[in-house]
Parts: C-alpha cells; structure tokens; sequence
C-alpha cells in the first residue's frame, strides 16, 4: 500500500525539480525525504527520477504515476474537507500563455461569470516552455498556448492562426499606411517585446533589409509597450489580436510569421473529468467572436 506521505514527498520532488527544495516544501530533512523516495520506487518497482548535478528529471514512469499522484492527493483534501463538513469545490488550472492579450481574458472571465457552476478557475501566467512543463508534470488541466508540433505528450484543440504586425502610434507619418517597407523604418527607435515567440525572426527580419533601430525599451509587458508606442516612444511587431486606443497596426512588408492558439491538454483519457467544462466553453466563444470581428477581407 502507498502512503500519502510518499505521494507528497514524490510531488514535491516534481514540483521543485530537487531533492532539497523539495524536503524544505515537505517540513522534512533531506535524508527523511530520499528515504520516502526510495520506498516509494521498490513499491512501484519502478525507478522515479534520474539525479543530475543540476537538476532531478522525471523517469518514464513517473511521468506516467504523476497525474494519478495529483488525484490521489486531490481526494485525500476532498474526503478531508468532507469530513469537516466543508463545501468541496474542485479547482481547474488553465495555462495562459503571456502573450495573449488582457482585452481577452477580460472577456473570458466575464463569460466565465455568466456562466459559473461553482467550479473555482485558477489561471497560471506563462511562457510557452513553461506551460508545456506544466501540463507535463500535471501542474495545469490545460493552456491556451502555442500549438506544439511533432510533440505526442500533448492533444489539443486548434482555435486560431493570427500573424504578427506593426504596432506605431496614430500620429506616426506612416499611420495611415496598410504596408511599411522594413527600410521605411529605419529611422524609427524599436520598443523589444523581450518574451515574443517571434522575436528572432522579427530581428532577421530588420536586419536582412539592413535596418537595425535603436531599441528604445525592453519589456514583458505588452499593455506597457503598447502605452509607449501609442505615446511615440518607439514602435513594435506584435500579435494581431492586440488593440488599443492611438495605435494603429499596419502590416510589416515581407512579414508573413503566424502563431496558432489552441487549447493543450495532457495527453490522458480522463485529462478534464468534468472539470472546466465552463472554462473550455467561455475560451471558445470568445476567440470564435473575436477572430470573427477581426476578420480581414
């Protein structure tokens, strides 16, 4: 029989990527910890984690034990709770990629209030390498991310390719324009959205016209970049479903870089169990009236 301290201290392990940082999470020494791991491997008769210097990487077969590990946990809290006459409420973690646009999750939610079952949504922030680590160590239900290609640890639902253009304020000479040449920038500072999945290929693009701008600001913030392009700082290349009130979005000549977004799940049979239902729903209609507002001719 598998304790549930062995199931803690084998998540832990999973969720600190080390054995001492892991026993520090667990209020246990490390030799106590390593201890646990090791019983729970002859248990399993499974080897769990590869040791490096750096880092402990999960086995094979872990990375198999790990989702039921969570639910294991998942209803040791619910039958606790019950007990304790508490009102269980199960908890679905959506993945958000960071590049996905405010004005989007602001419609999410809203949708999502309209439509609440008493199910509680936790949105986790992320980059694309990040997400997909979560839902491989069954940290998230499911990301609205980059479609991964040639990865089978993940299925998903594909629910929009949009491309990338510019960003420069209304007050910009070329404003009006529907196209700018790459070299008719030249003379523009650049405002770098430091976590952009495109951003080598925007600066190939400058460079192989023979533009290299001035870089004006660095950020992780798009609502920041944004801000300062429509005050004139700088221009910026972003996804085509960010808007906002004196910038205007003409597109890069030459430029024809796309990103799909789609629902990722962990590939598992049971992978919602019910969960989200409202979630995944309010995401879909959401994106479906968007791109359809957004349509170009």
């Amino acid at each position: 029989m598998i304790d549930r301290y062995l199931v803690r201290y084998f998540l832990a392990v999973v969720d600190h990527g080390n054995f001492s940082k892991a026993a520090a999470a667990a209020n246990v020494s490390q030799p106590t910890l390593s201890v646990g791991i090791a019983k729970l491997e002859r248990l399993l008769g499974r080897a769990l984690f590869v040791r490096t210097n750096r880092r402990v990487e999960m086995t094979e077969a872990a990375a198999r034990f790990v989702g039921h590990a969570r639910r294991i946990e998942s209803e040791f809290s619910l039958a606790h709770q019950a007990v304790n006459d508490a009102k269980v409420r199960r908890t679905f973690r959506l993945g958000v990629l960071t590049s996905i646009p405010s004005a989007w999750l602001a419609q999410f939610a809203t949708r999502l209030a309209e439509s609440a079952r008493g199910e509680l949504l936790e949105l986790v922030e992320g980059r694309e390498s990040e997400l997909l680590d979560g839902l491989g160590r069954s940290r998230l239900d499911a990301a609205l991310t980059i479609m991964p290609t040639g990865d089978g640890r993940f299925v998903g639902e594909r629910l929009l390719t949009e491309g990338y253009a510019l960003a420069i304020s209304d007050r910009h000479p070329l404003a009006n324009e529907e196209e700018i040449e790459p070299e008719a920038l030249a003379a523009d500072a650049m405002i770098v959205r430091r976590h952009c999945e495109a951003l080598s290929e925007t600066s190939r693009h400058f460079t192989s016209h023979g533009v290299r701008p001035f870089l004006a600001f660095r950020t992780i913030n798009d609502e920041r970049a944004l801000a300062l392009v429509q005050a004139g700082l700088g221009i910026t290349v972003m996804p085509d479903g960010f808007t906002a009130p004196g910038v205007r979005r003409p597109r890069l000549v030459g430029f024809n870089i796309t990103r799909s977004i789609g629902l990722l799940h962990a590939h598992r049979s049971d992978r919602n169990v019910g969960l989200g239902e409202a979630a995944l729903v309010a995401i879909t209609e959401t994106l479906e009236r968007l791109t359809s507002r957004k349509a170009r001719p």
